[in-house]
């Protein structure tokens, strides 16, 4: 999962873009970076690490221009190599650079087809890449010297019948404008947005609409899944649909995990949906758990807390905040490998004995994904003096591989995968454990936008709405993207490094 946004200004943007980028920090920690344009010259820094401390004083004085792009990245396809940061770029046609946030599924095959068709070099294992020059070999062939709204969305409509997967895509074209452009499905989300200057419109695309908020542009609306927007670098918008219908089936775990609570995506809340879900969940609590002792609901922060709280609200119970959460550690759901995801959590939250000793608790959190987290933080509330300790995930068992730009590639890695309830339980070190119905979870969210009549929830059911995933791609991108393989990667960048700083 990434943050990508884009703004075409009448004034530098350096600063917006910078400020945008803070603010979708959740969807993204191990990398980051702009690019601006100005005087027919792309202005460039990115490097691993947050945004914070990717950007300086001396590099923001570099990216000048009133028009650009940035994006906030952590890995689910290639590798963490700072190499692999985003945006990338290429020189032809007019120079062109790109932010992706997605996974494309038919990647393998359309590498080779950029190299054998369009005489085109990938230089990293990166996705983003290869669309990126899929994107460039289509507006190579249009047939003027200069581009027009019809090319960039011929163009545009050409890389909608290649690729499949989910995707979406802001990118910066020298001398002409930025183009964003979101997946038929509209699986990952897509926001424009626009602001009223003296010196005329400015128009901003972001994968959550709060980054609008932030730097003061007005939400427009959501791209439309198969859209393309074009702005002109003078600020003429354009827009076309781009793609042939196809059912809008957004991902639904950036309601229960990803998305900020203040954003909305294909105009649902995203702290409603949650509202929703702890009350959903919490009916299914009090029917199933009625003669449990329950004393006190506890969530685990951050996004669990508006679901927790409508639960004990549901169950007429005390809420309370049992954890204090170190706003410097990065989410542990996100970060590569179990190792440092085990050394994190105890780095992460604190417990506040007083509100668990002698207590029967249950602790709510918005998944459970690999078990690592939920299992350390019962065993902090055991530590903590609690009496039993109940676990309630707002999302149902998460039982297969994402292959949609979530980083949950190994079924084997996944804690429910294979396993019932109650052998979940026991590993997690639970004295009982709930999870929501994925009936309950759709329509929790669907409540906000009924139009909406499927989502992607293929973690939960394994069904695959692209229609295009089988078990030997299951396999090949296990084989890729496990723990083990990422840890490799990590090995082999790193010794690179030191050899090139060696040398």
């Amino acid at each position: 999962m990434c943050g990508i946004l884009g703004i075409v200004g009448k004034s530098p943007v350096n600063q917006a873009l910078y400020d945008g980028l803070t603010v979708l920090q959740h969807r993204g920690q191990d990398a980051a970076g702009i690019v601006t344009v100005e005087d027919s010259m792309f202005h460039l820094r990115k490097a691993n690490g947050l945004v914070r401390d990717v950007f300086h004083s001396r590099h923001m004085q570099r990216l000048t221009g009133n028009f650009g792009i940035g994006h906030a990245r952590y890995p689910t396809a290639g590798s963490s190599s700072s190499a692999e940061a985003q945006p990338f770029y290429v020189n032809s046609p007019f120079g062109i650079a790109f932010a992706h946030n997605g996974n494309l599924t038919n990647a393998h095959e359309l590498a080779d087809e950029v190299f054998r068709i369009a005489r085109r070099h990938i230089n990293t294992t990166s996705d983003s890449e290869l669309l990126l020059n899929i994107f460039a070999h289509e507006l190579q062939s249009s047939p003027g010297l200069t581009l027009t709204p019809d090319d960039v969305f011929n163009a545009v409509q050409k890389v909608h019948s290649k690729i499949r997967g989910a995707y979406a895509v802001v990118s910066a074209i020298i001398g002409h404008g930025m183009v964003a452009f979101r997946d038929p499905h509209g699986i990952r989300p897509l926001a424009l947005g626009k602001r009223q200057t003296e010196q005329g419109d400015e128009y901003m695309v972001a994968s959550e609409s709060v980054a609008m908020d932030v730097v003061g542009f007005e939400f427009i609306r959501d791209v439309a899944p198969g859209e393309a927007i074009y702005v002109t670098e003078d600020g003429q918008l354009h827009t076309k649909q781009c793609a042939q219908p196809a059912e809008h089936t957004p991902c639904i775990f950036e309601f229960v995990y990803f998305a900020r609570p203040d954003t909305f995506i294909d105009d649902m809340s995203v702290y409603a949906s949650r509202v929703n879900m702890g009350r959903k969940l919490g009916q299914k609590i009090a029917r199933e758990w009625a003669d449990l002792d329950i004393d006190v609901v506890i969530p685990i922060p951050e996004t669990s807390c508006d679901i927790a709280l409508q639960i004990a609200q549901e169950l007429d119970l005390p809420y309370r905040q049992g954890f204090v959460k170190n706003r410097y550690i990065g989410r542990t759901f996100i970060m590569p490998g179990q190792t440092m995801r085990k050394k994190s959590v105890r780095r992460k939250l604190n417990a506040i004995s007083a509100e668990f000793k002698g207590k029967n608790v249950l602790l709510v959190d918005d998944s459970v994904v690999r078990g690592t987290t939920s299992e350390q933080i019962i065993e902090m509330a055991r530590e903590s003096g609690a009496n039993k300790v109940y676990f309630a995930s707002a999302a149902p068992e998460i039982r297969f591989p994402n292959v949609y730009g979530i980083d949950m590639p190994s079924a084997n890695e996944l804690i429910a995968h294979g396993r019932d309830l109650d052998e979940i339980c026991q590993l997690i070190g639970a004295d009982g454990l709930v999870f929501q119905d994925l009936t309950d979870l759709v329509e929790a969210v669907r409540l906000e936008n009924p139009s909406i009549k499927r989502f992607e929830t293929s973690v939960f059911d394994g069904e695959y709405i692209t229609g295009d995933v089988d078990q030997e791609y299951l396999n090949h991108i296990d084989r890729l993207r496990n723990d083990g393989a990422k840890s490799q990667s990590r090995v082999e960048h790193s010794n690179l490094e030191i050899h090139n700083m060696d040398n």
